[in-house]
């Protein structure tokens, strides 16, 4: 196929719920914008917070926003090994039988029954992109990498439609196998 997409590493971070939010930083608190991210509206928070697991606790994720109407804490495989949070492969949204965890903000703490996740990577195209590239919301496809850790990615769940522009989320762990940075441009070899 030969479609090139750019790739977008996603480090352990937490969507909140606006109350969720105010419970770990402030009433009457916001969320403060650190950068803009690649899918449009959607930005990294200067708030942070902990998350406590039966084994360990992993310090510093960042809050993305904006604020959601469930929560949702994303790790990748190597995090929940050193937590203890079993792993759960999910697509986002999707919180059945996932694992949940205490987060530890500066205000305030919060037990979650569930929302802890490894998110199944992704592919972000716009309604434009899909239509050019012949991709459709749900399809599966693979994509590949080169370079001396050359590698490929099957599997990749197509999330199209407005709201979302071109990047491939993976998270921290596969980016390394594979020596991917953001940006680097992997193609789309099977649909």
């Amino acid at each position: 196929m030969g479609y090139k997409v750019p790739a977008g590493i996603s480090g352990r971070h937490v969507h909140l719920t606006e109350s969720q939010f105010e419970t770990l930083f402030g009433k009457g608190k916001t969320l403060t914008v650190f950068k803009p991210l690649s899918q449009p509206g959607q930005f990294a928070a200067e708030e942070k917070v902990d998350v406590v697991g039966p084994r360990g606790t992993l310090t510093d994720l960042r809050v993305i926003g904006p604020f959601r109407s469930h929560h949702q804490v994303e790790l990748c495989m190597t995090d929940c090994f050193n937590s203890g949070i079993e792993p759960v492969l999910r697509r986002s949204g999707h919180f059945e039988g996932t694992p949940g965890c205490r987060l530890i903000g500066p205000a305030g703490e919060l037990e979650l029954t569930d929302g802890v996740m490894v998110n199944e990577r992704h592919l972000h195209v716009s309604a434009a992109q899909a239509e050019e590239a012949g991709l459709k919301e749900g399809q599966l496809v693979t994509i590949k990498f080169g370079g001396a850790r050359g590698i490929i990615f099957e599997n990749v769940i197509v999330r199209a439609g407005d709201g979302n522009e071109l990047d491939f989320h993976i998270d921290i762990d596969e980016a390394n196998a594979g020596c991917i940075h953001t940006g680097d441009i992997g193609e789309i070899i099977e649909l």
